[in-house]
């Protein structure tokens, strides 16, 4: 009999169970224990299945999230699984990481009076279970085809146009300039949101079907791009973004300064049993020290929750706005609050103090003037506000932009939009280069992973279209000549 649904008047909202912080501060594991086969179809059964999903509708994949709900509450869950890979190449990550309370949970009609739909808690349940249960099976082609594409970039675009690809049989090599396969999955984001495992689980499956990495390699030092291009009959440049953001102030050369991506690097690395020289003589290790991260973005986030953990004396995150203008997840900064960080708000750095090591961030107050462009409040010093932060390691974690591919990788043809990001037809997801198709970052800007799922899906399926039509365009081409002759 199928389950009951619309039970959110009688059931009320409960996440997993989270860790206390006196232990889930002390390591890297991930804070949430999964849900209970009964939990999760309770907490699915709450689902409204209403006309209009709004959850769906606000998810970048547009994934059939009622669906798989329904399914998942009528314990049928190898169907919800089947359901939620259909439109997700990876929904154990997005289970895990997406900032569900600004998309589909932040959209559930439940939302006002009855709390939304745990949905990022139940994809998660139905992914990890699907593996455990050996539902999870690698990708076996219909027909092998010959045309082979090659990725650049081993981050969520990339991961997920081989899988498409290869679903369709071409032959797919992902290039990455790093030892490990999966971008910000492995360096970027802190094990206490997604751990490395999980990621590593979801490389080995595409190996398993057939993707061939070629690790360590960086396109234009060690392989030309003109050379790649030879090599394949279609390129995807889904490289993401990596050049940290800076801010040009006073004492900036001081040591004790770092950026954001090297700190959160260094420390997955030394989770994951790397040698780390930085980590190992102090400069990216935040233990028994004052701590001013300058940020207000997820990363930010990453930043003050990974010092909690190694240690710090203090940990202060330093936003120019205020709590209601984050850009970062509200549960992201509850977490980070129940674990002790002090948010200063509506502040801004002005200087780095110190001799030759950095002593204090000397900061100023900021207040939300009128709209900018963008429709947000700009802010705005107020005069005669400075203040000084103990710090003894600042971390800029101000955002990411593109690097200068045309430059790096000697193809000045390569065309570029004014932010420095690849410039494409969205329509065909390709450049103006024959051939070379771009996703993710580098052509959105520093955005959510499930964006640049969203991307590598659309873009893998433009290369299949194009493949197709030169393989229509050669026929024809034979026949013509045959008729000639």
């Amino acid at each position: 009999m199928p389950a009951k649904m619309m039970q959110f008047v009688s059931i009320e909202q409960r996440l997993p169970d989270k860790r206390a912080v006196a232990e889930r501060t002390h390591d890297f594991a991930e804070i949430y224990s999964r849900f209970t086969p009964e939990r999760a179809r309770e907490q699915a059964a709450r689902c409204e299945q209403c006309g209009i999903p709004f959850c769906q509708v606000h998810c970048p994949l547009h994934n059939n999230i009622p669906d798989w709900l329904m399914l998942t509450a009528d314990g049928r869950l190898e169907e919800a699984y089947e359901l939620a890979s259909a439109t997700n190449n990876m929904p154990e990550v997005c289970g895990r990481i997406c900032p569900q309370d600004r998309l589909c949970e932040g959209n559930c009609v439940l939302e006002k009076g009855f709390h939304s739909v745990t949905i990022g808690a139940v994809e998660r349940f139905i992914t990890d279970t699907a593996f455990e249960r050996g539902w999870v099976k690698p990708v076996r082609p219909l027909r092998e085809r010959k045309e082979s594409v090659g990725i650049v970039g081993a981050g969520p675009a990339g991961l997920a146009a081989a899988e498409q690809l290869r679903k369709q049989g071409f032959q797919v090599h992902v290039y990455d300039r790093y030892d490990r396969a999966g971008g910000l999955l492995i360096y970027g984001i802190p094990g206490f949101k997604l751990e490395k495992p999980v990621v590593l689980r979801r490389i080995r499956h595409l190996e398993e079907s057939g993707v061939r990495f070629h690790l360590g390699v960086e396109v234009g030092r060690d392989l030309p791009f003109a050379k790649l291009r030879r090599r394949h009959a279609a390129v995807l440049i889904a490289t993401g973004v990596y050049r940290a953001r800076d801010v040009e102030i006073p004492g900036s050369g001081l040591k004790g300064i770092v950026k954001a991506l090297d700190y959160l690097t260094a420390s997955n690395r030394k989770n994951l049993g790397d040698p780390v020289p930085a980590f190992d003589s102090g400069e990216l290790d935040a233990a028994g020290k004052h701590v001013v991260v300058i940020g207000g973005g997820d990363t930010a986030m990453d930043c003050v929750r990974t010092a909690v953990r190694q240690g710090a004396k203090s940990v202060r995150c330093l936003y120019r706005r205020d709590r209601a203008n984050m850009p970062g997840s509200v549960r992201e900064v509850q977490h980070a609050e129940e674990e002790g960080v002090e948010f200063v708000w509506l502040s801004a750095p002005e200087a780095f103090v110190g001799g030759e090591r950095l002593e204090a961030v000397q900061a100023h107050r900021m207040r939300l003037g009128a709209p900018d462009p963008s429709g947000r409040q700009a802010p705005e010093p107020v005069p005669g506000s400075s203040f000084r932060l103990p710090a003894d390691l600042a971390i800029k974690a101000l955002g990411f932009d593109p690097e200068d591919l045309p430059a790096l990788w000697g193809v000045p043809e390569l065309p570029v939009t004014r932010w420095g990001t690849l410039k494409i037809d969205w329509s065909i997801m390709m450049t103006s280069l024959e051939g070379v198709f771009a996703a993710g970052d580098i052509v959105r800007g520093a955005s959510l992973v499930v964006w640049a799922i969203r991307d590598g899906r659309d873009a893998a399926a433009a290369i299949h279209r194009y493949l197709d039509a030169r393989v229509v365009a050669h026929r024809q081409g034979r026949a013509e000549l045959a008729l000639a002759s």
